[in-house]
């Protein structure tokens, strides 16, 4: 962008400054592009880069040099600061690039044996066996972690099995934990590439969504860009069923007004209306469909600002409260589920309850069925994660 340019930048929004070696910081909280390092002048251009005020403007308007302010702008785009030509390019492509590596390794071979490993580590579930129905009936969802693979390990393989030797689906809806976005709901029409390949988007149950729905969908298109809670179902899936395997990628935000308040999240319109959307989309699929919920249950300890100490009492405790949550979904209870973590006021921070909710008022199970449970324990006891797979039938 040249210094004559008469465009008007225009900052993404959401982000953040925060003083630094004499400086100020400009950031994106949801850790999307890279950190701008400014100093006083440029931190007074940046308040005013709004989409209304050319590059002339923003100099003449705090007395920097247009060559500078034009600097400026060009590194914040650079940085995917800016809603500028680099963000555009990144939120609109077609296939949406893998945040995870580091995670898992970035060659296929080497995902591989991570993927084999778990369902073949200690303690793991074995590798899936031949397909077979089940007689609890049609497999309606798999609740899956959504923890790094080092830690998740088996627990995932436990629930990946269930769904490679139980369900002939091939469309899966994901339903996932939204960790950055304020939005409720957050589709995509992207396909996700990992080392193993690209997963497709089903466009055409994406349509059907949002024709039910209506509009608001995609109204932050920073959602999806560093969200991991979608991105680690990816491989495992790619691993058993191969390019066959197609999703619809959905985030859901925080329900934390009806835990506060105290009533069900089926009683907000959006809830109710997603759930109908989801339910109708998959009536006129013409193929099978299944869900898979991606989400944890507790996160206690002083890295989630939790001020009680990580005894061995409290764990013990929380273990006792994510049994009495997991026996609400072996009944498919949707509004029990709720009732339990919302007794506790959340205290425990149920990171999987939006989308586990969701997709039982969506989904209709009738039972359920607890496959694997775990707790992690940080071994500075700075933190602990639990996180369960299960299995959804109807």
């Amino acid at each position: 962008m040249s210094p004559s340019d008469p465009a008007a930048p225009k900052l993404r929004p959401g982000l953040a400054a925060q003083r630094d070696r004499g400086g100020f910081v400009l950031f994106d909280p949801r850790r999307v592009g890279r950190p701008v390092a400014v100093n006083a002048a440029g931190l007074e251009v940046v308040k005013r880069i709004d989409g209304r005020r050319s590059l002339l403007t923003l100099g003449l308007e705090t007395g920097v040099p247009v060559e500078d302010v034009a600097a400026l702008v060009a590194a914040l785009d650079d940085a995917l600061l800016l809603d500028g030509p680099k963000w555009r390019e990144l939120v609109d492509a077609p296939v949406r690039p893998p945040a995870c590596v580091g995670v898992y390794p970035d060659d296929p071979a080497g995902v591989r044996r991570q993927m084999r490993g778990l369902f073949t580590a200690p303690g793991g579930a074995g590798l899936p066996g031949e397909p077979a129905p089940s007689p609890r009936g049609r497999l309606r969802a798999v609740l899956l972690p959504h923890m790094d693979y080092t830690r998740g390990n088996v627990t995932y393989g436990f629930g990946f099995k269930e769904l490679a030797e139980v369900t002939d689906a091939r469309l899966f809806v994901v339903v996932a934990t939204s960790h950055y976005s304020p939005a409720r709901f957050t589709l995509s029409r992207q396909h996700f590439a990992t080392p193993l390949g690209t997963v497709e988007t089903d466009q055409a149950f994406v349509d059907r969504v949002v024709g039910r729905y209506g509009d608001g969908l995609f109204d932050d298109p920073a959602a999806h860009v560093p969200e991991h809670s979608i991105e680690l179902e990816l491989p495992p899936l790619q691993f058993l069923l191969g390019a066959g395997a197609r999703i619809v990628p959905l985030l859901v935000g925080s329900f934390r007004e009806s835990v506060e308040e105290g009533w069900p999240p089926a009683e907000d319109a959006d809830v109710r209306r997603m759930a109908d959307a989801l339910a109708a989309a998959e009536a006129e699929a013409g193929e099978p469909v299944c869900y898979l919920i991606s989400g944890d249950l507790a996160h206690i300890g002083p890295k989630f600002d939790d001020p009680l100490p990580l005894d061995d009492a409290r764990l013990a405790h929380s273990r006792g409260q994510d049994e009495r949550l997991l026996d609400t979904l072996t009944r498919a209870d949707a509004d029990g589920y709720f009732r339990t973590i919302a007794a506790e006021a959340d205290e425990r921070n149920i990171c999987g309850l939006p989308p586990t909710y969701l997709t039982l008022l969506a989904a209709r199970p009738t039972t359920g069925r607890v496959l694997h449970y775990q707790q992690y324990v940080a071994p500075d006891r700075s933190e602990s994660v639990s996180f369960a797979a299960a299995a959804f039938y109807g």
